[in-house]
């Protein structure tokens, strides 16, 4: 039986946001002639929603239900989000004993292998077979020319749905062979009403995290369910507001501190937030504190931006921008977090 895309279009999809591409994705499904694309891209920032997004429309792909799709209640829904599914494959880097390392491990050519391998092999149960290709930005070389062979020409049958950040970090012939999803941050007040309504935060504890994820509901749902991270961000905003008003000694002692045992999972997360507490106090300095992330932090932030001259801590964030370039290329560490700790906004 085969829906009209109107109908389609009422079907509630277990993502939140993202609106366009599900009417995209809707569409797809609804084409009698067409049909789905063989390849989707979903673009964008980490925990933007690219994975849900991938993993909805694979339970439409496969959904059981002929009035609903996805249904999220059939047997194929279930099995999809369980990861259970026979005819959905989920590939994820690993590290090079092969456990699966979303943070530093590569997508490797023996996974593109069984890629192929699998793609041959007709559907068990449903009318296709889905892979979801997590963080194609970490894909060896060998992997991605081994995928392009399965890109060209895939069965009939095969739909293929690829993650990454964005499009530079990919070969140019592995997007062009793709319908490509750039994904936009999600709205705040969308974010705010799924912490409240799905993982039953409270209406403050929403807006906070809300705020603070700058349109990544799984960044702020990974804040939400870790008392650590929350108390680990007080804790770095408390060290960030004493270093601006220690001597440059301290702040020297403190950066090498950091350069010498670089972890990128802590140092640019630690970035990004400085980036968010120094944004604040320019946005108070300006008349705009409605428009803070830190809402929670109002009083310190009230502080800083009496203690500190507007202009400063402009120029902190050209450099913390500047700085955090330089660090994801092939740079000194340690100078470039000097130079960054010495730039700090002193009080007047």
């Amino acid at each position: 039986m085969v829906k009209s895309p109107a109908s389609f279009a009422t079907a509630p999809w277990p993502v939140v946001g993202h609106e366009w591409a599900i009417r995209l994705l809707q569409r797809s499904l609804a084409s009698s002639t067409r049909g789905p694309r063989h390849a989707y891209l979903f673009l964008g920032s980490p925990q933007v929603g690219k994975s849900t997004l991938a993993r909805a429309f694979a339970q439409a792909l496969l959904c059981t239900d002929p009035l609903q799709r996805p249904c999220g209640t059939c047997r194929a829904c279930r099995l999809v989000e369980k990861g259970g599914h026979p005819d959905f494959h989920l590939i994820q880097p690993t590290d090079r004993n092969g456990a699966v390392d979303r943070q530093n491990g590569l997508l490797r050519v023996e996974q593109a292998g069984e890629i192929i391998h699998d793609a041959i092999l007709h559907p068990v149960e449903g009318q296709y077979k889905v892979f979801l290709i997590q963080d194609m930005h970490q894909a060896n070389d060998s992997f991605s020319n081994k995928l392009l062979k399965t890109l060209e020409e895939p069965p009939g049958y095969v739909v293929l749905c690829l993650t990454a950040h964005d499009r530079n970090s990919l070969l140019p012939t592995i997007v062009s062979r793709c319908q490509v999803l750039e994904l936009r941050p999600v709205d705040g007040p969308s974010i705010e009403q799924a912490l409240v309504d799905r993982w039953h935060t409270s209406p403050e504890d929403a807006t906070l995290w809300a705020r603070l994820s700058h349109g990544r509901l799984g960044w702020a749902v990974s804040r939400l369910t870790s008392s650590e991270k929350g108390a680990e961000r007080r804790t770095q905003i408390a060290e960030l507001r004493h270093l601006a008003h220690a001597r440059a000694v301290e702040r020297l002692q403190f950066s090498q501190k950091l350069a010498a045992g670089r972890n990128d999972e802590v140092l640019f997360p630690l970035l990004a937030l400085w980036v968010s507490w120094w944004r604040d106090v320019l946005l108070v300095q300006s008349g705009c504190a409605d428009s803070c992330s830190n809402v929670d932090l109002n009083d310190a932030l009230q502080d800083d931006a009496c203690a500190f001259d507007a202009e400063e801590v402009r120029a902190f964030l050209h450099t913390l921008s500047r700085i955090e370039g330089y660090l994801r290329h092939t740079v000194n560490t340690g100078l470039a977090l000097d130079v960054l700790l010495l730039q700090l906004p002193s009080p007047r």
